[in-house]
């Protein structure tokens, strides 16, 4: 879930979301799209948007529903949904509310600036983190560095993938997440589990979060490594929603089915070596083998070797 700060009281902010959630669960899905294996996504933009604008709102919405299937082909669900309401703001920050909710149709709803361009969408990172919460049969249930991680891991590859963003752009980005984690440190000395367990309460976002996605780029990582590049995180997910994409699992039960999945306990040893960790973990060594070095606050990309090729691999898929 993406929360920025809003400029409504309490209450009457909880009105308005309460209202406009209601109205875009009732609304009559406006587009209706379907993936190479026949599953339904149901776009809804709101009629308060000029009808240009949703036009342009709907071809983002094709966009993120598109970036999602270069993971392992297909959509996570059978069926779900996006659902677009005007929310007030500025242009510098286009999508000021986003959330995932869970049920017989996931629906990932979000609240877009009335006069945003289709460009300004386009580059934002929300709508890929959000879509990017549906490769987990997640239903909220502690761990939240787990899902808010692979969200954080994911919307960079996917953008990549897409072509939206370069190769540089997304190791750039990611170190940068990972360097507001590590520098977020008011919670050292106190295990990621239980900075996680006060977040919303105490603070302490940037380390759960990214941690949780230096968790996901090592797993992937030691995954490529051992199969020689055959096997890594995309297939591990594809093997859980076979497996259980309709179901709702916990972390320890994703975790069990990751590892049955891989034939290997790459999940289960990082996840108990990070939930205990009491501060965030380096991924200057991460990014050591796959050819990557830092010169200042910039990542420097080898142009040759094989950790070079290691590191091109992850903008295919290796589930495709």
């Amino acid at each position: 879930m993406t929360r920025r700060t809003r400029h409504l009281s309490g209450r009457r902010c909880l009105l308005a979301i309460a209202c406009c959630l209601l109205a875009m669960a009732t609304a009559r899905a406006e587009h209706v799209l379907y993936d190479a294996d026949g599953r339904r996504l149901e776009v809804s933009v709101s009629p308060r948007f000029p009808v240009d604008s949703r036009q342009q709102i709907t071809h983002w919405a094709e966009q993120l529903a598109h970036s999602l299937t270069l993971v392992y082909g297909h959509w996570p669900r059978q069926r779900w949904a996006i659902e677009v309401e005007t929310a007030s703001g500025s242009a510098d920050d286009p999508i000021p509310w986003a959330q995932v909710s869970r049920g017989d149709t996931d629906r990932v709803s979000f609240y877009v600036v009335t006069n945003t361009h289709t460009d300004a969408l386009a580059r934002e990172w929300t709508g890929y983190h959000e879509v990017s919460h549906l490769l987990l049969p997640y239903r909220g249930w502690g761990d939240t560095w787990f899902s808010e991680g692979l969200a954080s891991y994911y919307q960079n590859l996917i953008q990549a993938r897409a072509g939206l963003i370069t190769e540089q752009d997304m190791w750039q980005r990611l170190h940068a997440g990972f360097v507001r984690g590590r520098d977020d440190t008011r919670f050292d000395g106190l295990s990621l589990i239980s900075v996680n367990r006060q977040m919303r309460r105490n603070g302490g976002y940037m380390r759960v979060y990214w941690s949780g996605a230096w968790y996901f780029l090592a797993a992937d990582l030691r995954l490529r490594q051992r199969s020689g590049g055959s096997y890594g995180l995309d297939n591990a997910l594809r093997d859980l929603n076979d497996c259980c994409g309709e179901d709702a699992l916990s972390v320890p039960e994703i975790i069990h089915q990751l590892d049955a999945a891989s034939k290997q306990s790459v999940f289960s040893e990082l996840y108990t070596q990070l939930r205990n960790a009491t501060q965030m973990p380096d991924h200057v060594p991460l990014f050591a083998e796959l050819g990557i070095t830092i010169a200042g606050d910039d990542v420097v990309l080898s142009d040759s070797g094989a950790a070079a090729q290691r590191r091109r691999q992850f903008l295919q898929s290796t589930a495709l």
